[in-house]
């Protein structure tokens, strides 16, 4: 059954994917403005704009257009930007670099925080803690993260100049300059995305708490701390990882307001230029990967959610 389970989940994947391509590339046809208008300007006569989108595949039908490009993503070529002419594999490299760094210096603080925060709340549920880690995680949730990047940058910019408001990078910066440049953006994601897995974390714990197994630990003796780290944690396990894994997606696919304010040079950041002069390669080229990423993690959840049930582990 746990073998079935999970080649049902997989399978589920690829069709979110294939679904996923057809709405991004819909949704990038239907973007107002026209890229050979823009490539060739204002003063261009309609014959040149007619060659211009014949050579750029423009004048073709759209599910001629839509199974050439899935193809040729299926094959790993993204193809060619329409405003710069550059290769869109070039552009996005340096770009999903920078990405995935911010990223991953963010989950490497956020989740080991998060989750130890969430399991020592479960363990004093009512207490002070307990109800000062309640407040302040239904108040970070409730403020949206530019917001929450505004304020950074006027106390810790602005005012204290401890940190650059911006976080461009040259390519060029050493290990202490790299995180200085980083810190702004890190620790803005890091308030963002640690209140939902906190709170998470803390609720899953605390839902387990109830079930008759652990009430019957409870009156044999056991420690508390001993309940909750080995047998609570790994009963609610599922929904710790399922809410990791959107905040993880959030990273890579998030960020646009984020790198935006920073003005820090990531995927979101190019997707939106992207946008701005429709270059539509390569905006279905950000929008897969942020939607593949997104359909992986929540994957990669859903497998792990069902590999550490217990009942399904060992079905009766």
């Amino acid at each position: 059954m746990m073998t079935q389970m999970v080649l049902r989940r997989i399978g589920i994947g690829f069709v979110t994917l294939l679904v996923v391509s057809l709405i991004v590339f819909m949704g990038t046809s239907i973007l107002p403005g026209d890229v050979a208008q823009i490539i060739l300007g204002q003063s261009a006569t309609e014959e040149t704009l007619a060659v211009l989108r014949a050579e750029l595949g423009l004048d073709q039908p759209g599910y001629v257009r839509y199974f050439s490009w899935l193809g040729n993503m299926v094959s790993g070529d993204l193809g060619t930007s329409k405003a710069g002419g550059a290769s869109i594999s070039s552009l996005i490299d340096s770009r999903l670099g920078n990405t995935m760094k911010m990223a991953g210096l963010v989950a490497l603080i956020s989740i080991p925080f998060s989750v130890s925060l969430g399991l020592y709340a479960a363990m004093h549920p009512g207490t002070w803690l307990d109800r000062s880690v309640t407040f302040m995680t239904l108040s970070t949730i409730s403020v949206p993260e530019f917001f929450i990047a505004t304020l950074l940058v006027l106390i810790l910019a602005v005012e204290l100049h401890w940190l650059p408001s911006t976080a461009y990078l040259s390519g060029n910066e050493s290990g202490v300059q790299l995180l200085k440049a980083l810190a702004m953006p890190i620790l803005t994601l890091v308030i963002v995305v640690s209140a939902q897995m906190i709170r998470m974390t803390r609720a899953g714990i605390l839902n387990v708490m109830s079930s008759p197994y652990i009430e019957m630990a409870i009156l044999k003796g056991v420690p508390r701390r001993r309940i909750i780290l080995r047998h609570a944690l790994l009963n609610a396990i599922g929904p710790i990882v399922n809410v990791i894994a959107l905040n993880l997606a959030y990273l890579v696919s998030g960020v646009v307001i984020v790198e935006t304010i920073f003005a820090y040079p990531g995927l979101a950041k190019l997707m939106i230029d992207g946008v701005q002069t429709r270059d539509l390669p390569l905006v279905q080229a950000c929008a897969m990967i942020f939607c593949g990423t997104y359909v992986i993690l929540i994957l990669i959840a859903d497998v792990a959610s069902i590999l550490a049930n217990p009942r399904l582990r060992h079905p009766k």
